[in-house]
């Protein structure tokens, strides 16, 4: 049967990215970088088994990858945003290739041990910490504008291919060959990254006035973070969600090794089985979505990952664990995207990076604490005893924390542009402050309230675009003359929060002027550090 033609457009709008050379070939690289990676976490969550059967060691090591993008994914997301990001990441690619060639030459000496594992993978992990963030942000200069999201699920789509590929081979290449030749494998796919890199001709950043330094970026973003309680509730869920869930990907080579009975080459396939699943949930999200909410699509995926968690821990047939790797996959590819998207739907684009970034230190800070968590249950439980635990705490969890609903992201975040010019008598240096702004209001008593609880709202927008400071004040002398005002530390970063502001907050502002009595706008000043003050 020939395909309709709407369902032709959508597939053909999904691809569209790829009829973009740059775009297609960066992409391939990254699979094959991305495979390489995989066999080279299979390699080395298998042979800390060797080197230690504590359930400590093997959930350290788990550890130590994730650790540095607790600490690190903020400030690379500042990187990603001042630096040239091209070169930037080639100096990566070269970073985590010495590490792989390192596990190379120590494993096939034979004088790797735990403290060096651990040691070269939290290496890996910072080399991983600075990556992620600037290949999120290089989309936009590979495709048009148009193709943005499809680009973006192109890359969901390819890590899950690599996912898929990456463990099976490396667990057959490991049971094969061994770890050197693993970590060696993973050591050539460097080359066609590195490659990949070098033949993208990116253009030069235009020159800004207005652009950040790392300091001033840096406090931006975490201002933004600590403002915005729409991110509060995401980060919430996904931190109690990956708190617990994270003792699969903690505990697998035991429960493959132990509960199993099963080889490397077993462990490759159960990740395999992992990433096809993830495949697969990734072509039934679309209906899935369709049917349920957010909220209602992150809790049938915990509640999925907790039933396949109890299972594992009985120790099923090798046949019947393969199957449930497929579900977890899916319901981990759900939950990830869910709260992905829900993220990146509530951030505009002047602080995406940044923000994306607190959300990924949110991620993997669960992901890391979980696993040490759950390897030292294990030591006192066994495999089974925390495998239970965790399946039942995450099942009351995710209905615990259902009734604090996910945002649903559909406000309108592009810049509306309808502040004005401030009005200055002369030039003013973008480095002096701090700024106080002042609007004066006319509001009559009895809208006092409704007007109050308006700027509560708005006060919100003003921390999270510069304000480090706000509030309201009323005339002693006419109570019905009321002033708003917030504090800003710079010129330049009081000019940043007029690019800033969105069509959203206009309307958040819009329900503040409509108390404003009288035929004029409300006056707007705006003060000035002297400069005396500032040399003293």
């Amino acid at each position: 049967m020939a395909a309709s033609p709407a369902s032709a457009a959508t597939t053909a709008g999904s691809f569209a990215p790829l009829r973009r050379p740059v775009f297609a070939v960066l992409w391939a690289a990254t699979i094959l970088g991305n495979i390489g990676s995989f066999m080279r976490d299979v390699a080395s969550s298998w042979l800390v088994t060797d080197l230690s059967g504590s359930p400590a060691a093997v959930a350290l090591v788990q550890a130590a990858a994730t650790l540095p993008i607790f600490l690190l994914a903020i400030p690379a997301g500042v990187l990603s945003d001042i630096l040239d990001r091209r070169r930037f990441l080639i100096a990566v690619q070269l970073l985590l290739a010495a590490v792989s060639a390192s596990l190379v030459i120590l494993s096939h000496s034979g004088i790797l041990n735990v403290g060096m594992l651990v040691g070269l993978t939290f290496i890996g992990g910072i080399g991983a910490a600075l990556m992620a963030p600037t290949w999120q942000a290089i989309v936009p200069d590979l495709v048009p504008k148009s193709d943005v999201r499809a680009a973006i699920a192109l890359n969901s789509l390819g890590i899950n291919v690599a996912r898929a590929i990456g463990p099976a081979g490396g667990g057959m290449l490991l049971a094969a060959f061994g770890a050197s030749v693993t970590y060696g494998a993973d050591v050539l796919s460097y080359v066609f990254v590195i490659g990949a890199l070098l033949w993208w001709r990116r253009p030069a950043n235009a020159d800004d006035a207005l652009s950040e330094n790392f300091a001033g970026a840096f406090r931006a973003g975490l201002r933004y973070a600590r403002a915005s309680r729409e991110l509060h509730r995401v980060l919430a869920r996904a931190a109690v969600h990956f708190l617990f869930a994270s003792a699969t990907w903690a505990l697998l080579p035991l429960i493959a090794r132990n509960l199993l009975k099963g080889d490397a080459a077993f462990y490759g396939v159960l990740l395999g089985a992992v990433g096809l699943g993830a495949i697969g949930g990734a072509v039934l999200l679309p209906r899935l979505r369709a049917r349920l909410s957010a909220d209602g699509l992150l809790l049938v995926a915990a509640l999925t990952t907790a039933v396949v968690m109890a299972i594992l821990a009985l120790a099923p047939p090798k046949p019947v664990a393969v199957a449930l790797l497929l579900v977890l996959g899916a319901a981990w590819i759900a939950s990830l995207t869910t709260l992905n998207g829900v993220a990146q739907a509530i951030l505009p684009n002047w602080v995406r990076g940044r923000a994306l970034a607190v959300y990924l230190t949110v991620f993997n800070g669960a992901m890391t604490v979980g696993s040490l968590c759950w390897g030292f249950v294990a030591q006192e439980t066994g495999v089974r005893g925390a495998m239970l635990i965790s399946a039942v705490a995450l099942a009351a969890a995710a209905t615990l924390f259902h009734r604090f609903k996910l945002p649903k992201g559909e406000e309108d975040l592009q810049p509306s542009s309808h502040w004005p010019e401030p009005l200055v008598a002369e030039g003013v240096e973008h480095d002096r402050g701090p700024v106080m702004v002042l609007i004066e209001y006319r509001v009559a008593k009895e809208n006092r309230e409704k007007f109050q609880h308006a700027a509560l709202r708005f006060a919100e927008e003003r921390r999270r675009d510069g304000a480090y400071a706000c509030g309201i004040t009323e005339d002693a002398a006419d109570p019905e003359k009321l002033v708003e005002w917030f504090m800003v530390e710079s010129w330049a970063e009081h000019l940043r929060q007029h690019r800033r502001v969105s069509h959203a907050d206009a309307d958040l502002q819009n329900a503040m002027t409509r108390y404003h009595m009288g035929p004029e706008a409300p006056v707007v000043r705006h003060f000035l550090t002297l400069e005396t003050q500032r040399k003293h």
